[in-house]
């Protein structure tokens, strides 16, 4: 586990645009591009928020980032996170490293709260979680719509520190 450099965005790049084609995690159905997540990291490491890879001799198996929750100042001690692992390594546990790693890097950085927005089907993410200490606290129905059909978005909140 390390912090993402530009030879990792097309590792980046492979795992998100199959989440996008393959799954509601993202509530997206448009492919991105190199320059998008090239955009995307650095906008992400220059406001000083952790951008991590998981990786072996094969390339990246995970990344895992967190960002402001809402662009308002009384928001500032508050992050929002999300984890990829590629799909023929999830279900190893990648996915609870990267997000420790990710709750700890926030902690450090003297942040107050953690949120996951995660997709109310997605037992596994929200079971994860739970894992780890966060707690469902809101349900939003339908609020968006993929794969012809509409999707509940759950959030998730852990107080760090």
């Amino acid at each position: 586990m390390r912090d993402a450099v530009e030879g990792d965005l097309g590792g980046l790049l492979a795992i998100y645009n199959e989440v996008i084609e393959n799954s509601t995690a993202v509530f997206s159905n448009q492919q991105v591009t190199l320059e998008d997540r090239a955009e995307w990291l650095a906008a992400r490491q220059g406001e000083g928020f952790a951008v991590l890879v998981a990786t072996d001799p094969g390339g990246v198996v995970a990344f895992g980032s967190f960002g402001a929750f809402r662009s308002w100042p009384g928001y500032r001690f508050t992050v929002e996170h999300s984890v990829h692992v590629r799909a023929d390594r999830r279900g190893e546990g990648i996915g609870t490293l990267v997000l420790v790693e990710l709750i700890e890097r926030a902690g450090t950085l003297g942040m107050h709260a953690m949120v996951a927005g995660v997709e109310a089907q997605n037992a596994a993410s929200i079971r994860l979680h739970e894992r780890l200490g966060f707690s469902v606290v809101a349900r939003l129905p339908e609020v968006a719509w993929k794969f012809d059909r509409w999707l509940d978005l759950v959030f998730l909140h852990l107080l760090l520190g």
